[in-house]
């Protein structure tokens, strides 16, 4: 009840519908359709009432197991032509006559609209404290650029005045149906309509109408829509491969809602999360990033911020959150329900540790790339160590590739935290076929020119591989010489830790490999042999399987 005005909820379901058969009783996700309308009804702190008008014995057994009441429909009242109006002047009538009283206010909801949220219901149901509000409509803002057309004069014609960016036309309003709200007195055989109409503009996702198969397509993927919360890092120290890969995920996880959240000191993060126009919060510590998250009360939240402690993963499951971990050795790993290394660094698999190459997940670019055709000569050499290239080891390949006496162009491509670049790029100025690069955004296609890469044993490696150039991996850290995939069964020649790498043993290794064509064509083949484009399915995949695993386990 509201304010003294007493509410039925009426929701009119024929057996016959002809665009999906049965619609009303079909499962939708795990329910059938016709029980989100009761639930939505039922959920409301003002609805007394609740009724299906049905002339179908299945829908009305389905209706009452979900806590509704049930009025049969004559056969006269079931027909395809048969509008709306007269199912639920009948329907009142029956269902008042049943409770021996009357109602205030009689709100039509479609069984057709299981995306409705309650406190919308509600806030349709408040308009009516205005005593000149009749009838409330919910509606979506539709406004286009649209056509007539005049039979007489046999041509179309805009009805518009001025063409203009949609979201500066006029708003034109188009009902949903998914609820019609009107004063009792207005409700007879032949209409529903108040002198009064107030509109209540709902979202595009409440206003879905299931009347095709792709309008229940669309319902199902609204309904298992998720909050994704990401909490990502990047700075000069680690880069930006867990960003990356963050932005990466966001593009194919757009069916579901997320946010970004990102540590309010590391400014790089911020600037790329908000070059590609994600949303993202930003925190200032543990207790600020919890709070902010409780506020955003995501169903999933994942971690790319390298190690994480277990006192903040063990917080973040306390609060209900099913947490995934990337490329974490912490003691952070332990507790967190998924944890992919694509590295392979945590050794044997543990339950919740899935590692190896499958699990990478390759930028944008590199899924339209096309592979290498490895060719005779090599005129083109890549050196890129990476975001991190502290000891420098890009001088110690560049000295042994300018030693071996090849005369091709070389492209260096430094990263973020190579330290002193500008010393680098004067020391080799004079090198007319060395280009040294601060950053570059198209990697790909330098990758893909090139004829052979130098690169370390990280992330890159992999970028390497899905294009298919012959590449000569050199460790940058002790950690890196864990990295099993750059070897030689997936087509890399790796030369160990960088440090321990002399000039002369790179110029060698360079000789060997630029004069063998044979040897870089079978380099450039096991590589190719490996699928890395489907990295997010593996991960998804498993992801879907955990996720609704822990939620049954929730339950019972």
């Amino acid at each position: 009840m509201f304010q003294n005005n007493k509410i039925l909820v009426v929701i009119p379901a024929r057996g016959g519908s002809k665009g999906i058969p049965r619609k009303n009783i079909r499962l939708l996700g795990d329910k059938p359709l016709i029980s989100y309308a009761i639930d939505i009804a039922k959920s409301s702190e003002y609805v007394d009432d609740v009724v299906v008008s049905t002339e179908d014995t299945d829908i009305a057994l389905i209706a009452e197991k979900f806590g509704a009441s049930v009025v049969r429909r004559s056969p006269d009242l079931a027909g395809d032509m048969i509008p709306i109006d007269p199912v639920v002047f009948d329907a009142t009538v029956q269902k008042e006559k049943l409770a021996f009283d009357e109602y205030d206010i009689v709100i039509t909801i479609q069984p057709t609209s299981p995306l409705l949220k309650t406190e919308t219901l509600d806030k349709a149901i408040e308009r009516f404290e205005s005593f000149d509000v009749d009838t409330v409509i919910s509606v979506v803002d539709d406004r286009h650029l649209s056509w007539g057309y005049s039979e007489a004069e046999r041509r179309y014609f805009p009805l518009y005045s001025e063409r203009l960016n949609q979201q500066y036309l006029p708003p034109e309003y188009k009902e949903t149906g998914s609820f019609f709200a009107t004063r009792r007195g207005f409700i007879t055989p032949n209409s529903r309509m108040g002198n009064n109409v107030d509109l209540i503009q709902i979202s595009s996702e409440e206003s879905i109408n299931i009347e095709s198969y792709e309008d229940w397509w669309v319902a199902e993927h609204y309904l298992n829509k998720k909050r994704i919360a990401l909490v990502v890092d990047a700075y000069d120290e680690i880069g930006t491969s867990h960003v990356s890969r963050c932005i990466s995920m966001a593009y194919k996880l757009l069916s579901n809602e997320l946010i970004f959240f990102i540590d309010e000191s590391h400014h790089l993060a911020i600037d790329i999360v908000k070059s590609f126009n994600f949303p993202f919060r930003l925190y200032d510590g543990e207790d600020e990033l919890f709070k902010s998250l409780e506020d955003y009360n995501p169903q999933i939240v994942i971690n790319d911020i390298c190690d994480t402690s277990a006192e903040y993963v063990a917080q973040l499951k306390a609060r209900g959150y099913f947490v995934i971990n990337f490329e974490d050795l912490g003691l952070g790993a332990r507790e967190a329900d998924m944890v992919f290394d694509v590295f392979g660094e945590h050794g044997e698999e543990s339950v919740n540790v899935f590692s190896g190459h499958k699990f990478y997940i390759l930028k944008d670019e590199f899924y339209y790339q096309p592979t290498k055709i490895v060719s005779p000569e090599v005129s083109n050499v890549i050196i890129t160590l990476g975001e991190n290239d502290s000891n420098k080891i890009t001088e110690k390949v560049l000295d042994g590739v300018l030693a071996s006496g090849y005369a091709g162009r070389i492209d260096v491509l430094l990263g973020l935290g190579y330290p002193d670049k500008s010393e680098i790029m004067e020391k080799y100025e004079l090198k007319n076929n060395v280009q040294i690069y601060n950053r570059v955004e198209n990697i790909s296609d330098f990758m893909l020119r090139a004829d052979i890469i130098f690169t370390s044993a990280g992330r890159s490696m992999y970028e390497v591989c899905s294009v298919g150039t012959p590449c000569i991996c050199i460790c940058r850290t002790e950690r890196e010489l864990t990295h099993s995939f750059g070897f030689p069964n997936n087509g890399f020649i790796n030369m160990g830790l960088g440090e321990n790498v002399s000039v002369e043993e790179i110029t060698t290794q360079f000789k060997l490999l630029w004069q063998d064509f044979d040897m870089r064509q079978n380099m450039s083949q096991l590589m190719k042999n490996i699928d890395l484009k489907h990295g997010f399915d593996n991960i998804w995949s498993i992801v879907e399987e955990r996720y609704w695993a822990s939620k049954f386990e929730e339950n019972h």
